[in-house]
């Protein structure tokens, strides 16, 4: 009986699994297959080619906007990382009047939809003059709601005598998270990091908006243009092979990261 169970079980998640990787490998097929073929809807075509890569590669300067999505989510990560952490471990072991109120408005933040502060966020773009620039891409991004609540929850779960030792020792605030606190929480750090890095990259509406400049466009947003703008001369395998091209540092980067990505989010609680 158990036995029946367990494999009913497996037969449902196998399932399950497969209905969503199964659109994303037709994808990379397609990709791969003439563009005549590629209505046909088959997993496996007549033959494998390159074809539409190629294509994709002579219409578009994918290569500097390639250059462009990595040198801003990196930024953005790094930034993300070191300024929410300094202001999770504030909200989490250091005592000032008000700080509770601080916490809960920037939990209320993470309610507010983008769009809300979108206009906003462009006039003072405009105001002072960052438009065309990579500072409308980074700045706005260099620190986030969710990633104060998974830092500030990190160190409250590290022993105070840890920070109590650091602080006999002559250690300084600052030194006391990056040199005594971070290397307790690599997983907190890693699953961070990766959500920010794949939301700088993923995003589009943003750099749509302050970027008109072809050389510092990013990938999403030159794929979405090449996908809407005619460029593609509506040839559905050139289309699916930029989407290709624009996932593949996502999921590369996820595999390499998924177990501490997994660890911090089955580890990190809510604590009071």
């Amino acid at each position: 009986m158990k036995l029946a169970k367990k494999l009913i079980l497996y037969t449902i998640l196998t399932a399950a699994a497969l209905s969503f990787i199964y659109p994303f490998i037709w994808m990379i097929m397609a990709s791969l297959t003439p563009n005549a073929e590629v209505g046909n809807l088959v997993l496996f075509p007549s033959e494998f080619t390159f074809d539409n890569y190629r294509a994709m590669i002579s219409k578009i300067p994918i290569g500097r906007a390639l250059f462009n999505s990595i040198f801003v989510s990196v930024i953005n990560t790094g930034f993300s990382l070191v300024f929410s952490s300094m202001v999770g471990y504030a909200l989490s072991r250091m005592q000032f009047k008000g700080r509770n109120l601080v916490f809960f408005i920037i939990i209320f933040t993470m309610t507010l939809p983008f769009l809300i502060t979108l206009i906003p966020n462009y006039i003072l773009m405009v105001k002072f003059r960052w438009v065309d620039t990579y500072l409308s891409l980074t700045v706005p991004f260099m620190i986030n709601a969710f990633a104060i609540l998974m830092f500030r929850q990190a160190f409250m779960g590290l022993p105070q005598a840890l920070i109590d030792a650091a602080r006999i020792d002559g250690c300084g605030e600052l030194r006391i998270v990056f040199t005594i606190l971070w290397p307790n929480i690599k997983p907190t750090i890693i699953m961070v990091g990766i959500l920010a890095f794949m939301g700088s990259w993923n995003e589009v509406l943003w750099p749509l908006i302050v970027i008109r400049e072809e050389n510092l466009m990013t990938m999403p947003q030159l794929v979405t243009l090449f996908a809407v703008g005619g460029r593609s001369e509506a040839q559905i395998g050139v289309k699916l092979a930029s989407a290709v091209f624009l996932a593949a540092p996502i999921i590369i980067t996820y595999l390499f990261f998924q177990k501490y990505f997994i660890q911090s989010m089955a580890s990190t609680g809510l604590k009071e």
